[in-house]
This record gives structure tokens, C-alpha cells and sequence, in this order.
């Protein structure tokens, strides 16, 4: 388990999958006609939701994992603490929000206009979390290697003769 942190740049993309689609199948479930149809949609949609939320529980544990030994400056210490924060409250949410579909209600019933709109706000959420990593790493390189100096290679262009 040495490599857990190391795992995390992997393991994040599964919540945001997971949740974005649980959301748009339960909305679908909502809104589809057919009864049918509407149960397997929301069967499907809370399996996901339930899924992606333990996804965001192991992405939690690792990027807590990987941050411990981070040597970074302030910069990018303010940023992953926003990163964090942000990360949080995000598993918090959808952990009180599957608890609510899986346990709540029977998985093939519809869903109500007000878990949706909170399943709508956790998924804005995720996606806040997810483009907060993103800055982490494209705006200060948290996680990268560091880059050799351009100035260390020497580049002989052929001489015309």
C-alpha cells in the first residue's frame, strides 16, 4: 500500500463519471414517461450514485495520502488547501445524498424534484472539486517531476558550408 498516494490522479476520475452519470440517469427517471423505463432508469442511477460516492471516499483517502509528503510552495499549498476543502465537503455531500437515495427510498421509485436538485448541487460540486485538482496540477505542477533547465541543453545547428 506504499504506492496509495500515487494512485490518485486515477482513482478521481471514477467519481466524476459515476456521479455525473447517476445524475443524468435520475433526472431521466424523473422525467421519462414510461414507468418501465423510469425504474430501471432510477435502479441504474442510484447503483452509480452509490458507486461513484465510495469512488470519492478512496479518491478522499489517497489525495489526503499524497498530500502528507508534499513539498510545494505557498502558491500551491493555498491551492490544494482549496482543493481539499472543496473535496470534503464534496464526499460529505454525496455520501448524505446516497445514504438519502440508497437507503432512503426504494431504488426504483422516482426521485423527488428536491433530491434532484441536491444531487444537481453535489454534482456542481464534484465538478468544482475535479477543476480545482485540475489547476493543481496544469497551473503549479503538484505531483509533477520537476522539469530540467532549458539552458542545461546546448543545441548545434549544422553549419552551411
Amino acid at each position: 500500500m506504499t504506492d496509495f498516494p500515487a494512485w490518485h490522479p486515477i482513482v478521481v476520475h471514477f467519481p466524476l463519471a459515476l456521479v455525473i452519470t447517476a445524475t443524468l440517469l435520475l433526472w431521466s427517471a424523473r422525467l421519462h414517461g414510461l414507468v418501465s423505463h423510469a425504474a430501471t432508469l432510477s435502479i441504474v442511477g442510484t447503483w452509480n450514485l452509490c458507486l461513484g460516492t465510495v469512488a470519492a471516499v478512496i479518491a478522499l483517502a489517497s489525495g489526503l495520502a499524497a498530500v502528507l509528503h508534499l513539498q510545494v510552495g505557498v502558491d500551491a499549498r493555498l491551492a490544494i488547501s482549496l482543493h481539499l476543502k472543496w473535496a470534503i465537503f464534496t464526499t460529505l455531500l454525496l455520501v448524505l445524498v446516497s445514504v438519502w437515495r440508497g437507503a432512503g427510498t426504494a431504488q426504483d421509485s422516482r426521485p423527488s424534484w428536491i433530491f434532484l436538485v441536491v444531487l444537481a448541487a453535489a454534482a456542481a460540486s464534484l465538478a468544482v472539486t475535479g477543476y480545482r485538482g485540475g489547476q493543481n496540477v496544469y497551473r503549479y505542477g503538484v505531483g509533477c517531476p520537476p522539469c530540467r533547465r532549458p539552458s542545461t541543453y546546448r543545441i548545434e545547428l549544422p553549419r552551411r558550408s
